[in-house]
C-alpha cells in the first residue's frame, strides 16, 4: 500500500472521529439533569428516564480524557471534567468504596453491585483523566479502587480477578458480567479490561505493586486464557482457570491482540514482550485466518463447528481495525494492513448512521435484539468507535513515516 492509500486513510479516519462521533457525544448527548443521557434509539430519540450504566459513564469520562491528550482542545476537558465530576458525584458509594454498577434516572443508585468489569473502567477513565488534566484526586481514587480490588478481589492462591461482588464486597453469588454470559468465577473479557485499567493505572503512577499487577495479568492471559495452542482466547473458567467452554470470540482476540501489547510495552520488561507479541500475532492470524467474512468485515463468534454468530457488531469491525495495523506493524505483512483498510470501508459503508450519526451496534438498522436498535445505552458508548480513530491516526501516522509504506 502506497503512502498516498495510507495518508487518504488516515483522512477518511480522521473526518469520521470529528465530523461525527465527537460532535454526536459533545452536544447530542448531554442530559440537562447532568452529565450525559442513558439511552438513545437509532432514530434519535432520547429516553428521558432510561438508567445510567457505570460503564458508559466511565467510557465517556476515558473517551474525552483521551481526546484532550490527543488534540489538547480544552472544549474536550470541559467535557471530561462534566464527566468526572458527575461520576464522583453520583456512582462513587461512599459507604463502602467503588463504583455502583447502575443508577436511576434521577442519579440514585440502582444496582449497587460491584462488577469488577466496571470497577476496571473506573480505573481506566480516572487514570486518563488524571494524564489529561492533573487532576490528583482522581489518580487517588484510581489508586483506592486497585487497593480494594487488592483486598477483595485478587486471588491470591490461583491470581486474577473474581468476577462480581455485592455492594459490601461480598462475593455476589451471581458470578458473571451479564445475564447471557456463562456463570464462571473468571472471565476473558474482565480480565481483558482489568489489564487494561491497571497498566493505565501502572502508566501515570509507575506504583510497584501494580506493576506487579500487570505482569500478573499478562502472564495469566499468556499461560491460560489463551487456548493452549494459540489459537483463540479461551471465555470462561473456574477459579483455578480451567476453561468452561469452547467457544471463541473475534472481536475480543483481535482486540486482545493488540491491547495486551499495548500493556506489556508500559510494562517494558522485554522477556514478556516478546511472549506477548508471539501470543498476539498468534491471535490476530487466527481471527485473519477464521473470522473474516470475505477479507472485509469480522464475526461476531465461534464455536467447535464453525461460525455460531455471524452479526458484524461496530465494536468488534472498530478492534480488527487497530488489531490488524497492529499486527502489520509488528510483521510488516501488507495483507494485515490491506485487512485494516477494507474492514474500515465496510465500517463506512455499513456501520456509520449517515442519517442519525453515530454507529449503528450491528451493521444495518433493522434488529430483533433490543439492544441492537439502541445508539446509546449502557453498553454503546465512545469508547470503541473513538479509541480505534485516534489509534489508526496515531498508527498510521507512524506507517507513513516508516520504509513498510513505500
Amino acid at each position: 500500500m502506497d503512502r498516498a492509500r495510507i495518508k487518504e486513510f488516515a483522512q477518511r479516519v480522521r473526518r469520521e472521529l470529528y465530523e461525527d462521533i465527537v460532535p454526536f457525544w459533545s452536544t447530542r448527548c448531554i442530559d440537562e439533569r447532568g452529565a450525559f443521557i442513558g439511552r438513545m434509539t437509532n432514530e434519535g430519540i432520547v429516553d428521558k428516564r432510561a438508567p445510567k450504566g457505570l460503564i458508559l459513564n466511565t467510557r465517556i469520562l476515558w473517551m474525552f480524557s483521551a481526546l484532550y491528550s490527543f488534540d489538547k482542545k480544552k472544549e474536550h476537558l470541559v467535557l471530561a471534567r462534566r464527566a468526572y465530576d458527575y461520576l464522583m458525584e453520583h456512582f462513587w458509594d461512599k459507604q463502602n468504596g467503588g463504583m455502583f454498577w447502575m443508577l436511576d434516572w434521577q442519579g440514585r443508585p440502582q444496582e449497587g453491585k460491584k462488577q469488577i468489569y466496571g470497577q476496571g473502567f473506573a480505573i481506566y477513565a480516572l487514570s486518563a483523566y488524571y494524564r489529561a488534566a492533573g487532576n490528583k484526586e482522581a489518580l487517588d481514587k484510581a489508586r483506592e479502587i486497585f487497593d480494594l480490588l487488592e483486598r477483595y478481589a485478587w486471588d491470591k492462591k490461583y491470581k486474577g480477578y473474581y468476577e462480581s461482588f455485592d455492594r459490601d464486597w461480598k462475593m455476589s453469588k451471581a458470578q458473571q458480567l451479564t445475564l447471557g454470559d456463562m456463570a464462571a468465577a473468571k472471565s476473558m473479557n474482565t480480565s481483558l479490561h482489568a489489564l487494561e485499567a491497571i497498566a493505565s493505572l501502572y502508566d501515570v503512577c509507575k506504583d510497584p505493586l501494580v506493576g506487579q499487577r500487570v505482569e500478573d495479568m499478562l502472564e495469566i492471559y499468556a499461560d491460560f486464557v489463551m487456548q493452549p495452542y494459540g489459537l483463540y482466547s479461551q471465555l470462561f473458567f473456574n477459579e483455578m482457570w480451567w476453561p468452561k467452554n469452547e467457544n471463541s470470540s473475534f472481536g475480543h482476540d483481535i482486540e486482545a491482540s493488540w491491547l495486551v501489547y499495548w500493556a506489556a510495552e508500559i510494562l517494558n520488561k522485554p522477556w514478556l514482550l516478546q511472549k506477548i507479541r508471539w501470543m498476539g500475532l498468534k491471535l490476530a492470524e487466527e481471527v485473519y485466518q477464521n473470522g473474516l467474512d470475505n477479507k472485509t468485515s469480522v464475526f461476531y463468534e465461534a464455536d467447535v463447528n464453525g461460525i455460531s454468530n455471524s452479526q458484524k457488531q461496530w465494536w468488534v469491525q472498530a478492534e480488527a481495525v487497530v488489531g490488524f495495523l497492529n499486527a502489520f506493524q509488528l510483521t510488516g505483512r501488507e495483507n494485515y494492513l490491506e485487512a485494516a483498510y477494507n474492514i474500515w470501508g465496510f465500517i463506512e459503508d455499513n456501520i456509520i448512521d449517515k442519517t442519525n450519526g453515530e454507529w449503528f451496534f450491528v451493521a444495518g438498522t433493522k434488529s430483533s435484539d433490543e439492544k441492537a436498535n439502541l445508539k446509546v445505552s449502557e453498553w454503546k458508548g465512545p469508547y470503541h468507535n473513538g479509541r480505534a480513530c485516534m489509534e489508526i491516526i496515531h498508527r498510521l501516522e507512524k506507517i507513513q513515516r516508516t520504509a513498510w509504506s513505500v
